[in-house]
């Protein structure tokens, strides 16, 4: 494994599909420095549906019930992907914090860049 996929978290989270009657369905999850990572079934072996940071644009809605933690991804392409875990999971949180930071290692990076390319085409003074 790289070292960018160092996991952060991992557990069940509930993912509502996206047919018509919107059902509730569970998936062993992996969040790891750039992804969620959603699996079908409890043992990870079954294909990952991986959701790269760079294509969420932020986490939406989170709306506390009794019993469960809601909240929506929002995809640069303006998708939305509902979830919701259990209360004391805090797998919003965890998502929000590992998508900030990786938001912030990006600006940085385009930051430096930007920085680089201006020194490089300075008029000498």
């Amino acid at each position: 494994d790289q070292p960018s996929q160092k996991v952060i978290m991992e557990g069940e989270l509930e993912k509502r599909s996206d047919n018509l009657l919107q059902f509730w369905r569970k998936k062993m999850c992996v969040l790891t420095k750039d992804s969620l990572n959603m699996f079908t079934d409890g043992q990870k072996k079954s294909r990952c549906k991986e959701l790269k940071f760079q294509s969420i644009k932020k986490l939406d809605c989170v709306e506390r019930t009794g019993k469960y933690i809601y909240f929506t991804i929002v995809t640069t392409d303006n998708k939305e992907i509902d979830f919701r875990c259990p209360d004391e999971s805090c797998w919003n949180a965890a998502i929000t914090m590992a998508l900030i930071d990786f938001q912030n290692k990006k600006a940085i990076q385009h930051f430096r860049t930007r920085q680089e390319s201006e020194q490089r085409v300075a008029p000498c003074v």
